[in-house]
């Protein structure tokens, strides 16, 4: 059942601590940038961006002055080498940035930018926000434990994001939904369901429909839908415990609907069990570099105590498991739910 859950209006932005550095330059992640997030903000103008139903879209496309528009066309395409190619220079005659978008709304106030060939003008985005540590926690999180593998990059306060391509989880439900066969609709249920656990275990807030997108793949005679997570800004921040699960979000109320209407109780248990086993075999695979991640947000700080204690009660009363009531910090109890689910994995195979 949808809910009308409040989350906090303003979550602040935590610095990325020496420990996580650290973490990110063992893995790749960290790299000297050309531009950064500040260099962005000193636009001059900006007009308002339309949808094609001349609806406001939130972001304001943004121009600089033209003794600095050269200097940073030429720095987003560095930084779009360093992202998607080896960082050398022999692309970036090939590219153009098309725009440079500013958005206003939410706490990261990103700014996208469109990057196009201009050998047959493909084209495609990336982000530059400020660098926030609990929201690259949750795309790490997300890079090991969900389907998918993402691609940033962090230079000191700011943070690169490649753009995750898919239809945007509030126009699908309102334009496409109803359109679905009955065995399109079934399909989507139970990928709601298994995103609903996956977004629950890994304690990533906020999924309500504008934040992640539905990715539909051709799959011999039929479509195949998916669900990414696109929006990591609320990863183990907020205290009560529904809102790392997307079924309480009243945003997503068709989609509850549609999983009581087409899948059995008893395969709803089904699926948040094979969500369970296979998050618990990732984390195997990922042995050492989730448990150097656990590590350093155990000793992070990305909450405040209220959220902390008041998410630790909640999860303790779901789970009867002592080891929530002794967490001392956010990254603590995401280390002891991952624990849990492993641990539960591990009983059953163990005793076939």
């Amino acid at each position: 059942m949808a809910d009308d859950i409040k989350i906090s209006k303003k979550k602040p932005t935590y610095p990325v601590s020496d420990k996580l550095d650290a973490y990110l330059e063992s893995y790749n992640r960290n790299i000297d940038l050309p531009i950064v997030y500040s260099d962005l903000l000193r636009f001059q103008g900006s007009i308002v961006v339309y949808d094609d139903n001349d609806e406001d879209t939130l972001w304001i496309r943004v121009y600089y002055s033209d003794s600095d528009r050269d200097e940073i066309d030429f720095s987003l395409k560095k930084v779009y080498s360093d992202l998607v190619s080896d960082g050398g220079d022999w692309i970036l005659k090939y590219l153009n940035v098309d725009a440079i978008d500013y958005c206003t709304f939410g706490n990261s106030k990103p700014f996208r930018i469109k990057v196009r060939n201009i050998l047959n003008d493909n084209y495609t985005y990336f982000y530059v926000k400020k660098a926030d540590a609990s929201r690259i926690y949750g795309l790490e999180l997300e890079h090991m434990l969900s389907p998918h593998n993402l691609n940033f990059l962090v230079c000191k306060d700011t943070l690169i994001e490649e753009h995750i391509a898919g239809i945007p989880g509030d126009e699908f439900i309102k334009n496409s939904l109803d359109e679905r066969t009955d065995s399109e609709k079934a399909q989507i249920a139970k990928e709601f369901i298994k995103f609903n656990e996956r977004c629950t275990i890994r304690l990533l807030g906020d999924m309500r429909s504008y934040n992640y997108v539905i990715v539909p793949i051709h799959d011999f005679d039929q479509v195949v839908f998916k669900i990414r997570a696109i929006d990591f800004d609320q990863q183990s921040y907020e205290g009560n415990l529904k809102i790392y699960m997307p079924q309480f979000f009243k945003e997503n109320y068709k989609m509850v609907q549609m999983v009581q209407s087409k899948i059995q109780e008893e395969s709803i248990e089904q699926y948040k069990l094979e969500e369970r086993s296979i998050v618990a075999k990732r984390m195997i695979s990922n042995k050492t570099r989730i448990n150097a991640l656990l590590d350093c947000m155990q000793s992070d700080e990305i909450s405040i105590n209220k959220y902390r204690d008041q998410l630790k009660e909640e999860i303790y009363n779901y789970s009867l498991d002592k080891n929530f009531r002794q967490s001392k910090s956010m990254g603590e109890i995401v280390k002891n739910i991952l624990d849990f689910v492993k641990r539960n994995y591990e009983n059953v195979t163990t005793k076939r």
